[in-house]
C-alpha cells in the first residue's frame, strides 16, 4: 500500500534549509524549536534516510537530503497552487467567449473542458452568433474574447487558422447534383457572399432552399439532403460531410479563423483561455 508524505513535515524541512537552522525556521513557521525538530525527525523516519549530516556543527544536507529538497519544493509549490486556484477570489467569476456557430466544433468543447479543469470556480459564458454581430458586441466591450471567420484580419486580431471553404451536404447525399443547386444559408452568414459569387462565376444556377437566422435550421435542412451548405473545411457537424464533387462545384476561397481579446481586462484565467484557444485551433 503506498505511503503518503506529510506536507507539514516537508514545509518544516524546506524552512530549516532556507533559514539555515531550526531556530530561525521556528520563527518563520510560528512553531517551537522542538516542534520543528519533531517534524524533521518524522520526515526522516518516513523516508528511512538521514536528511542532515549531524556530525558537523553546520547544518548540511546529505545527498539524500539534497534530492529530497528538490522534491519537497515541487510538492509544496503544487500544493500551494492547487489551494490558490480553488480558493482564491481572483479565480472566481465569468469570462465571456463569442464564437461563430459554424466553428464551434470540434475545438470549443475541448477548450471549455480544459478551462474548467484548470479553473473550476470560474465560468465561461459562451455566446454563439455570426461574425458581424460578434464584432459589434466586442466593439461595445460586451465580450472578452471572440473568434471570427473572415477573409482577412483586422488590427488587433490574431489568425489562428486559415483553411479553404468547402461544400457540405448530407451523409451520402445526392442533392449537390441537382440544378438549380438548392442552398441552405443563414441571412447574415459571412460565407453567403463567397459561395454565391463562386456559383455565379462558374455559371451554375442556384436557388435558396431555406433562408434562416439559425444554424440549426440550416443543419436540419442539409442533413435531410434537401440542400447544400458552405463552411470552413474541418468544421463539419456530425450530421454532414464534405461533398466529393470532383469539380462539379466551384472551388471556394480560403477563410481565416481570427481571435480578438479585450485589452480592458488582464488576468491569468483569461490568458489561459486564450492559450487553450490557440492550441486547439492550430492543432486542427
Amino acid at each position: 500500500m503506498p505511503r503518503n508524505l506529510d506536507l507539514t513535515a516537508l514545509r518544516a524541512f524546506v524552512a530549516v534549509v532556507d533559514a539555515g537552522g531550526v531556530t530561525k525556521a521556528s520563527g518563520f513557521l510560528n512553531l517551537t524549536q522542538s516542534a520543528v525538530s519533531m517534524q524533521l525527525k518524522r520526515l526522516e523516519e518516513a523516508l528511512d534516510v538521514a536528511l542532515f549530516n549531524r556530525a558537523e556543527r553546520k547544518l548540511n544536507l546529505t545527498g539524500a537530503g539534497e534530492q529530497m529538497l528538490s522534491y519537497a519544493r515541487r510538492m509544496l509549490e503544487l500544493n500551494d497552487e492547487v489551494l490558490g486556484r480553488l480558493t482564491a477570489k481572483e479565480y472566481e467569476g465569468t469570462i465571456s467567449l463569442g464564437v461563430p456557430h459554424d466553428v464551434v466544433y470540434p475545438a470549443i468543447p475541448e477548450v471549455l473542458q480544459r478551462f474548467n479543469t484548470a479553473f473550476p470556480r470560474m465560468r465561461v459564458q459562451l455566446l454563439s452568433m455570426g461574425t458581424i454581430n460578434l464584432k459589434a458586441a466586442f466593439a461595445r466591450a460586451e465580450v472578452d474574447v471572440i473568434l471570427t471567420t473572415e477573409e482577412d484580419v483586422d488590427r488587433g486580431g490574431e489568425t489562428l487558422l486559415e483553411r479553404p471553404m468547402v461544400w457540405v451536404g448530407a451523409q451520402n447525399g445526392q442533392m449537390w447534383r441537382q440544378r438549380p443547386l438548392p442552398l441552405a444559408l443563414e441571412d447574415a452568414c459571412i460565407f453567403r457572399g463567397p459561395a454565391l459569387s463562386a456559383l455565379d462565376a462558374a455559371g451554375i444556377s442556384w436557388e435558396l432552399a431555406v433562408e434562416a437566422d439559425s444554424i440549426r435550421t440550416v443543419e436540419a435542412t442539409v442533413s435531410a439532403d434537401l440542400a447544400v451548405h458552405a463552411i470552413i473545411e474541418g468544421t463539419e457537424s456530425p450530421y454532414a460531410e464534405k461533398i466529393e464533387h470532383g469539380g462539379a462545384l466551384p472551388a471556394l476561397p480560403r477563410i481565416q479563423i481570427n481571435m480578438y481579446r479585450t485589452e480592458l481586462k488582464r488576468s491569468e484565467p483569461l490568458d489561459a483561455l486564450v492559450g487553450f484557444l490557440r492550441q486547439a485551433y492550430r492543432a486542427m
